[in-house]
């Protein structure tokens, strides 16, 4: 076998020495210098046997995928391009969707498009419309989508930490915004605004939550607290845990404020008694509740607008 190594480096030197003159040192008289020969013998002493099957020393770190197989590329394959070249079919999409929205805006397009664009940075060099499309089917539209839990994000096929990572870091940005409307304000003048920063932050919430607005002398808010999570279709709430904020914060009214994960925000019953109680507490001190607020996923639902509040 040595002999057959030699001939063939031989060979392969000879039809090229101005590349390899410099690596071995060979002649065709004399052979192969004494270093170079003992090269071939440790090169002979590192071959396994021709009949001898060989396996990694360890398993790559990462794991192949075929991305353009129907589930990666949505069926599409691969295309020739005007070139010859074969390429993905969503070759090119991104940059021309990217372009799209900045020539164009949001208004023109579907909602699959705008996660598109934010699955981008979430996901390389796959085509990520069919898991945008399967995000809106499971969650009805792109709110769902944003307030979703981890736990049923990643039972979507396709999502990962790093998707729920930025959907997360979108609704922090929305709520951000929303909260700037109100912050430092009469909020009472200011309802729409209050409203809009509430449905925000929990009409697509999978559990109750219930928020209490904390204001001023001036109705300016001071803070806006959660004061629970519950269940899908209860929330345990303490009125004298409200009160006893309430005088932490120097706060002379309140805007009590929940979610109903149905959607639907007419009261329970139960949600009449827990404001009954609320207001006695803060009647005691001389706190005023402003309003008492459901939001539903499309409406709300005002106790103060519906005579709830009413002292007789």
């Amino acid at each position: 076998m040595k002999n057959q190594i030699v001939n063939q480096l031989k060979e392969f030197i000879a039809s090229d020495k101005t590349r390899f003159g410099r690596l071995v040192k060979f002649d065709g008289q004399n052979g192969f210098s004494e270093e170079a020969a003992q090269g071939l013998q440790d090169l002979e002493a590192r071959t396994p046997p021709l009949d001898v099957v060989t396996e990694p020393a360890f398993s790559p770190p990462y794991v192949h995928r075929d991305r353009l197989s129907e589930k990666n590329a949505a069926g599409g394959g691969l295309i020739k391009g005007d070139d010859g070249a074969k390429r993905p079919h969503y070759w090119g999409h991104r940059q021309r969707l990217r372009e799209r929205f900045l020539k164009g805006g949001h208004g023109p397009m579907p909602e699959y498009e705008l996660l598109e664009l934010l699955l981008f940075n979430a996901i390389q060099r796959i085509d990520v419309k069919p898991l945008a499309k399967r995000l809106l089917a499971e969650f009805g539209d792109l709110n769902g989508v944003i307030a979703a839990s981890k736990h049923r994000i990643l039972k979507v096929e396709g999502a990962n930490d790093w998707v729920y990572y930025h959907l997360r870091v979108v609704e922090a940005f929305g709520h951000r915004m929303a909260q700037a409307q109100v912050m430092k304000r009469d909020v009472v003048s200011s309802w729409d605004a209050l409203v809009t920063y509430c449905r925000t932050a929990m009409a697509h919430r999978e559990v109750e939550q219930f928020r209490v607005l904390y204001l001023d002398r001036k109705n300016v808010l001071i803070s806006d607290e959660e004061q629970a999570k519950g269940t899908v279709d209860h929330v345990p709430v303490y009125p004298r845990e409200i009160v006893k904020r309430a005088l932490e914060l120097n706060a002379s009214s309140l805007i009590l404020v929940h979610n109903h994960p149905s959607g639907d925000p007419t009261p329970s019953r139960s949600d009449i008694e827990m404001t009954d109680r609320v207001l006695d507490a803060c009647d005691t001190l001389g706190i005023l509740i402003h309003d008492h607020v459901i939001i539903g996923k499309k409406e709300e639902y005002s106790f103060s607008a519906n005579g709830f509040l009413q002292r007789h």
